[in-house]
């Protein structure tokens, strides 16, 4: 049996705020079927979408028949090895532990400059004022990128989420210039970086120069931008997670990993079948999309104890929020650390902070995303 199948092309304001009992009624129903509509295969259960990310051989992160001459084609998302792994490598040496603790005092200075500008109101917008510039200052200093374009980044990077091409356009053009500008006067940031190992030989072209770069600034801030504003959101619908978490502070670590299973910042991402195989009962041809439901995978009951609840310090919690196996997510440090740090100076310097009451939450316009537009809170 097939369960009713709301339109995820234009879903309706109920469905972005909340798909969640939609997810437990595909998992109950039709744990994977094929949606004509979207020409995707649709993935619901927690084991079946593990499996998805492991199998790269046969589940693959790269567009079959991609646009000719497009952006972000060639970007570490939608490779697999063997270039996947020289282009993860060259990262992965900005993204280690250590490098990654390295930027804690900056992150605190950023966050305690943020809040500073609206202490003593009484109100801010959660997200205008905390969530949206902190991931966005963060990841264009690792860059390298000037602070008087960041502006340009947020708008850029918000398009892309919702597929706007002039947004993609834009974005590429402007780190072409960035890219030659930095060719003739190298900097210690991660662009000057890339250039220096795209010198030395490693088999990175111009293009993957600039979708590499693309893809860090908008994978560096939605994300963490959704999980801090998602934070604020849990904690709404749960004060008494708030308030304890304010007496043992020592569980935020916990109460982040929550937040990503609970209301996951990614809600759904794509593979390609390179071969014909079986996912749950279903033959799925070779060349086919595969929607993969993360939001789901994180609310299986299979999986998780009382699933549809917050439970603050959940032990184990292996949620999929990051991914599995060779594309788990190289942000992940970053990400915990920066919602650590933030959420860490909400509980001290904004005790009192809740959400204005009769506030109507605007969701992205995203069914792969999960977020709001605006936060007003009161403190």
């Amino acid at each position: 049996m097939q369960a009713n199948q709301p339109s995820i092309t234009t879903p309706n304001t109920e469905l972005l705020s909340n798909p969640f009992p939609w997810y437990a009624k595909m998992r109950r129903f039709s744990p994977v079927f094929y949606d004509a509509k979207q020409q995707s295969w649709m993935v619901f259960r927690y084991e079946d979408v593990k499996q998805v990310f492991a199998d790269w051989q046969i589940f693959s992160s790269k567009t079959p028949h991609p646009p000719e001459q497009t952006d972000l084609t060639q970007s570490l998302i939608s490779t697999d090895p063997p270039k996947h792994r020289s282009l993860r490598s060259l990262v992965a040496k900005v993204f280690t532990a250590r490098r990654v603790e390295e930027l804690a005092p900056r992150i605190t200075q950023i966050t305690h400059e943020l809040i500073d500008k609206v202490q003593g109101q009484e109100r801010m917008d959660f997200m205008h004022d905390l969530a949206i510039p902190l991931p966005v200052i963060v990841i264009s200093e690792i860059l390298g990128v000037p602070i008087e374009d960041q502006d340009d980044f947020k708008r850029w990077s918000d398009g892309i989420v919702v597929y706007d091409p002039s947004a993609l356009k834009a974005m590429a053009d402007y780190f072409r210039h960035l890219l030659g500008q930095r060719r003739q006067n190298p900097g210690k940031d991660l662009i000057s970086d890339l250039i220096a190992a795209h010198e030395a030989g490693e088999t990175l072209t111009a293009q993957e120069l600039v979708d590499f770069c693309m893809v860090l600034l908008v994978a560096g801030n939605e994300t963490t931008t959704n999980l801090l504003g998602n934070a604020i959101l849990c904690f709404n619908e749960y004060p008494e997670t708030f308030e304890g978490l304010k007496q043992e502070p020592q569980l935020l670590p916990f109460a982040i990993e929550e937040v990503l299973r609970y209301r996951s910042p990614v809600q759904a991402i794509e593979r390609f079948t390179k071969v014909e195989t079986q996912l749950g009962g279903q033959t799925i041809p070779a060349g086919q999309m595969v929607t993969l439901w993360i939001g789901s995978a994180n609310r299986d009951e299979t999986q998780f104890d009382r699933p549809d609840q917050f439970v603050v310090d959940r032990n184990p919690n292996p949620h999929l929020s990051f991914g599995n196996g060779i594309h788990f997510c190289l942000g992940a440090p970053l990400a915990r650390l920066e919602g650590k740090i933030v959420l860490n100076a909400v509980l001290k310097r904004l005790p009192n902070l809740h959400i204005a009451p009769n506030t109507a939450l605007e969701f992205i316009p995203s069914m792969d995303l999960y977020g709001v537009k605006s936060l007003p809170v009161l403190l």
